[in-house]
């Protein structure tokens, strides 16, 4: 299988050449020039694997130049036990809230206690073993932008990994103080953090341009280095998402839930829309999937864009208690304009040159049918999000977090608002304990909160029950090793110093 570029469908390359690039030379991200199709007796098959076979079927499918023991090698590595908790790497649990089923797919009991896990414990044996076939001998500059899950998954996921570097880049006032810690205080030889005087759109602009730039991709080359990416513009980051959509379902058939062949809807807090997007790919392959449900917060660009048909960046930019979900620029949508574009490279590209020009672009009138056909858009601002996670925890016991809590909530307004009942699979992208403050505060009054981030997590398992991720808990005593900030202008320079490149 090939892939190109979705603003040059000329740039056409194997999956090992677009893991290892992560983007194209263009600027486009790469998409499968093909789909594997799974019928309904692929589905009956799998019933009977357990998550790591699942993954090497649908992994295998879409890196066609890897081998059957190259990927079974990524895989095995990646989901053990040990990393992850437990067998099943993505647990579902069933709970209510207000008379409202919900089948909370937990993605978040990997190292780092978010979402990102489930990608960047396997991208680095995806990309070393990409580097292997396509650029023997070079080194990988991995450069990330994170609004805070992905830097500390990445910097987790590449450390010490031979024949790599990583460098992370944060809005310096845009992270909790969990995941500013998880990411100051990365252990490994070939991690490096910085935050930024800006937010995570000035980060992801500026990571994209360092990509783009001929001078700097010169001086690398001349030092035997390369770019490449572990943002979910990589391919190699959004393919072990389409897996854990796959084996939801097989799970949910196991259970009971639902039967085979059985339509669901899928729920995704949603910020650079790649999370929801894999669930969108799974239902290309032949996942039945009724709705997506794209759940943002106060920074609701693609609510507007889902109803509309106009995505507008140029508006007020908020700092929540979700911040994992504070974007105005949703890189991934680039792949579904493409998708429902069928194709048209020439298209794609000037709606992504009018977003970079104006700020704006409006999708024509199919491209509008075919989102308000399988896509609502809805978000919860703060008030809300606290309110769920509070009435969750009443009703229910389950401890969500702010992320969660926005699909939880915006999950409501649409059986609300369509009656649907479809059963569902909703995302939950990470522990309560990352965002110890705003979910403690929802559930005791403040003035009985600890003055302290770890004091208040302390607090929160003894009130809740709910266990701590061990990671989280072993932060608490670890030395702070990153404490640089850089203007979003330098950051071409932040790297090359880091890379000693002259």
């Amino acid at each position: 299988m090939n892939y190109s570029s979705t603003t040059d469908k000329n740039n056409i390359v194997s999956s090992a050449q677009a893991i290892s690039q992560g983007i194209a030379e263009d600027g486009g991200l790469f998409v499968p020039m093909e789909i594997p199709q799974y019928s309904k007796e692929d589905f009956q098959a799998m019933l009977a694997l357990d998550y790591r076979a699942r993954a090497k079927k649908v992994i295998a499918d879409y890196l066609t130049d890897f081998t059957a023991e190259e990927v079974a090698d990524c895989v095995d590595n990646a989901y053990t036990k040990e990393k992850f908790e437990n067998e099943n790497p993505t647990p579902i649990v069933s709970t209510k809230l207000n008379g409202v089923e919900m089948n909370i797919l937990e993605l978040w009991h990997g190292p780092t206690s978010a979402f990102k896990d489930m990608a960047l414990q396997i991208l680095p044996y995806f990309l070393t073993k990409s580097l292997a076939k396509k650029y023997k001998g070079k080194e990988a500059v991995i450069l990330v932008a994170t609004s805070g899950d992905t830097g500390k998954a990445a910097l987790e996921g590449f450390k010490d990994v031979e024949g790599t570097k990583i460098i992370v880049f944060y809005p310096q006032n845009g992270v909790s103080p969990m995941q500013k810690c998880q990411m100051a205080t990365q252990e490994g030889s070939n991690v490096d953090v910085c935050a930024i005087e800006g937010n995570f759109d000035d980060a992801q602009t500026g990571v994209k341009k360092i990509f783009t730039t001929q001078s700097v991709k010169e001086k690398l080359q001349a030092n035997g280095k390369l770019f490449s990416s572990a943002n979910s513009i990589n391919w190699g980051r959004l393919l072990p998402q389409i897996v854990y959509y796959i084996s939801a379902y097989c799970d949910l058939v196991n259970s009971g839930k639902i039967a085979l062949g059985d339509e669901i809807n899928v729920v995704v807090p949603t910020g650079n829309f790649g999370n929801i997007l894999a669930s969108y790919y799974a239902m290309l392959m032949g996942l039945p999937v009724r709705k997506f449900i794209c759940a943002s917060n106060a920074n609701n660009v693609l609510t507007d864009f889902i109803n509309t048909g106009v995505y507008d960046r140029q508006r007020k930019f908020y700092t929540t208690i979700s911040p994992s979900m504070d974007i105005l620029v949703s890189s991934n949508l680039e792949r579904l304009l493409y998708i429902f574009s069928d194709g048209d490279d020439k298209k794609v590209k000037s709606y992504m040159t009018a977003l970079k020009t104006e700020g704006k672009y409006e999708v024509d009138n199919t491209i509008k049918a075919k989102l308000s056909e399988k896509f609502f858009g809805g978000f919860c601002d703060e008030e809300s999000t606290k309110q769920t996670i509070k009435a969750l925890y009443e009703q229910s016991h389950y401890l969500s977090d702010t992320h969660t809590a926005v699909a939880v909530n915006v999950y409501e307004q649409y059986v609300t608002k369509t009656g649907d009942t479809t059963p569902v699979i909703l995302a939950s992208t990470a522990s309560p304990y990352k965002f110890s403050k705003s979910v403690l505060s929802c559930i005791i009054p403040e003035e009985e909160l600890c003055s302290s981030e770890f004091d208040m997590v302390e607090q929160m398992n003894k009130i809740t029950g709910v266990a701590v991720p061990k990671p989280l808990a072993q932060l608490k005593n670890k030395t702070v090793r990153f404490t640089n900030v850089t203007a979003v202008e330098d950051m071409p320079e932040y790297v090359l110093k880091v890379l000693g490149v002259e």
